[in-house]
């Protein structure tokens, strides 16, 4: 980047510049006074975000954000709409007015960097840029210096960070004037003036996750997961930051189909048209509930024959993949542990590849082989190429990454999954993945941050507290908190479809319909059928929902929500006229009133209702569950009963 310098003015010379939103609704304020750059964010009349500083701290060099002048601007709008392989909506419409401030020190090396901000109907983003220039080739970034000074009476909804369990915490409503320690992004923040503000990043390439902590001024900064040596990042110049992001939205409900974080990421640089969502069995629960192990031996779950039979499960159920974990060499002992001495080349002595693959290509069922690092990266990397190549030359095209443990090993350090180096990892295994055509299901990730846009192979990523932990670690509500936090960033991998609800071994507190809901409240592009088939043939009447109802969307309309409470959504299949709707509730029983204005007008639809039974109780009795089948058209609303931790499940169908 090269420009002639024509400065707009002294550094003593206050400045500030407005960036609309194509409706006018939403603005930004960017400021330049006493040689620092600052910017607000507004709705309509009500400030969002104060006055808020932005900069960078870094090693052996003054801060870059300090005795600034703009040098100029250069502005352009956008409205277009794209097309996602797969997601929530087949179409997303992309808006924004944007401006670029080019800005210059008035010290000796005169450094230069820009800020590019868009301003959405749907929020405001922007993110640093820095040229390569003659005295500024590299840069140790200590500290980012971006400031969201936000209403300190706002309730967030939180998980803290620089926690083992990664982001795998309850979410807790917090005033935001409490929260002193560093908390995960997206945070969710309601306003004082009834408001909706959630705070996250888009593109994040070779760069540590934005956290958020309280600093000294009482305004919220991001805080940038450090590598082991305390550095936040080294970068060679150009760079470009991640996008800081600011979702805005009049009710709970419009924030969760906000798509700025997908509009942020780029478009695809190559085909992927092979890319192809599915549902798919998982020879995993019966080892959760200890009736298989991981490990070989006598019970070892990941066999020839058990692959068999899941396979003929398939076929039997209509599902069109089957998840192995345990079929490589790594798993006995204490697998959780220690993944150093993991083969992801070479299968275990009773299981074989060559037998299991041709079956399940004879049965037109996709494999997904399971790479369970362990956080053991450097070993992971030494083998990830050849590994990829073993699994297609087998004909899988689907792998289910793991990450357990507090850190990673990477180049012999100990380091966070969400630093830079992590994030390094991440992206070379999305890469590498995408050029051997191999889709993704990430466990134990990087949060999202839509670069599933550029990368369409990721098909889905864990990220949250999952099905594992609903035996008491979950609380009633957490599925009623997730569409507006985690589902913010990106498809979630809940693992749902648990049937056997009174297993002693691994108790699952919800209900069955619940369990149903699931499918259509926490979108994924692999969808986990993940109790035992066994259990699905005992109640096909149920099952047939989870056949049916898909796993890539045409359209997607919140209807109903409060955070924390109750969550209902509706979605259209993108393969045909069917719409399904279900619905889920925290501590209370609530009944719901479903308008069905979103149906074609004039048109009659078959209701196929999965909902809790009257007796239901996710305690003592959660399969009472009951089957009705009604007619309904555009403008009548359906009644539906939610017991206690409940949900319910709903496909309409054209004709009656």
């Amino acid at each position: 980047m090269s420009f002639k310098i024509k400065l707009f003015g002294g550094k003593s010379k206050e400045k500030h510049f407005d960036v609309e939103s194509p409706n006018k609704n939403v603005k930004c304020r960017v400021k330049i006074a006493n040689g620092r750059i600052y910017y607000e964010v507004r709705k309509n009349n009500d400030v969002l975000v104060r006055e808020s500083r932005l900069g960078f701290k870094l090693h052996g060099e003054n801060d870059l954000g300090q005795d600034l002048v703009l040098v100029r601007t250069q502005k352009k709008s956008e409205s277009s709409v794209w097309e996602p392989i797969v997601g929530e909506e087949k179409q997303i419409h992309n808006e924004y007015n944007e401006t670029v401030f080019y800005l210059s020190e008035t010290t000796e090396k005169q450094r230069l960097f820009s800020l590019r901000f868009r301003v959405f109907n749907e929020g405001v983003a922007f993110r640093y840029e820095i040229p390569p220039q003659p005295s500024f080739q590299r840069i140790i970034i200590m500290d980012e210096l971006t400031e969201f000074n936000l209403d300190l009476n706002g309730q967030a909804w939180r998980i803290p960070a620089y926690q083992a369990t990664k982001y795998e915490l309850n979410y807790e409503k917090w005033p935001v004037y409490e929260l002193r320690d560093s908390v995960h992004t997206p945070l969710t923040v309601e306003t004082n003036n009834n408001k909706y503000v959630a705070i996250h990043e888009a593109a994040l390439y070779n760069y540590g996750s934005m956290t958020l902590k309280m600093n000294a001024d009482k305004h919220l900064q991001a805080d940038i997961i450090p590598l082991s040596d305390g550095v936040k990042a080294y970068v060679d110049l150009p760079f470009d930051s991640p996008w800081r992001v600011i979702m805005i939205a009049d009710s709970a409900i419009e924030l969760t189909v906000n798509r700025m974080i997908l509009n942020l990421n780029n478009p695809p640089k190559e085909d992927f048209s092979w890319v192809k969502p599915l549902k798919f069995l998982g020879i995993w629960w019966a080892m959760y509930v200890g009736e298989w192990t991981w490990a070989e031996g006598k019970k070892h779950g990941a066999s020839t024959e058990h692959a068999k039979q899941y396979l003929d499960f398939c076929l039997r159920l209509g599902v069109s993949g089957l998840l192995i974990e345990g079929w490589n060499n790594g798993w006995s002992g204490e697998w959780s542990m220690d993944g150093k001495f993991t083969d992801y080349l070479h299968p275990v002595a009773d299981f074989n590849m060559e037998e299991v693959s041709e079956k399940s290509r004879g049965c037109n069922i996709e494999l997904i082989a399971q790479h369970e690092t362990v956080g053991q990266i450097d070993n992971y990397e030494r083998q990830l190429e050849s590994a990829f190549s073993y699994l297609v030359s087998n004909g899988i095209h689907y792998v289910k990454t793991g990450y357990t443990g507090s850190k990673m090993l990477i180049r012999g350090k100990q380091e966070y999954h969400h630093s830079q180096a992590g994030v390094l990892h991440y992206q070379k295994t999305v890469e590498l993945a995408a050029r051997y055509q191999i889709m993704l299901n990430i466990h134990e990730p990087i949060k999202g941050t839509g670069i599933e846009r550029t990368y369409p192979n990721i098909l889905t990523r864990e990220g949250a507290k999952g099905q594992e932990y609903e035996g008491g670690k979950i609380r009633l509500n957490h599925a009623t908190i997730l569409p507006f936090t985690r589902m913010l960033c990106g498809a979630f991998d809940y693992t749902p479809g648990i049937f056997d609800l009174k297993n002693p071994a691994k108790r699952v507190y919800t209900t069955l319909a619940r369990q149903l809901a699931y499918y259509v409240v926490f979108y994924s592009g692999m969808q986990m059928l993940a109790d035992r088939p066994e259990m699905y043939e005992k109640q096909p009447a149920v099952f047939e929902f989870l056949q049916k109802v898909p796993v890539n969307w045409q359209m997607t309309i919140p209807l109903l929500g409060k955070i924390g409470e109750y969550y209902v959504v509706a979605r259209q299949d993108r393969d045909s006229d069917d719409w399904y709707v279900a619905g889920v509730t925290n501590e209370e029983p609530r009944r719901v009133n479903l308008n069905m204005e979103f149906l074609e007008e004039g048109i009659k639809y078959t209701a196929y209702i999965y909902r809790d039974g009257e007796m239901c109780d996710y305690l003592e009795n959660p399969l009472d569950i009951m089957i009705e089948k009604r007619v309904v058209q555009r403008g009548e609303f359906l009644d539906i009963w939610l017991a206690v931790g409940g949900g319910f499940a709903v496909r309409l169908v054209k004709g009656y």
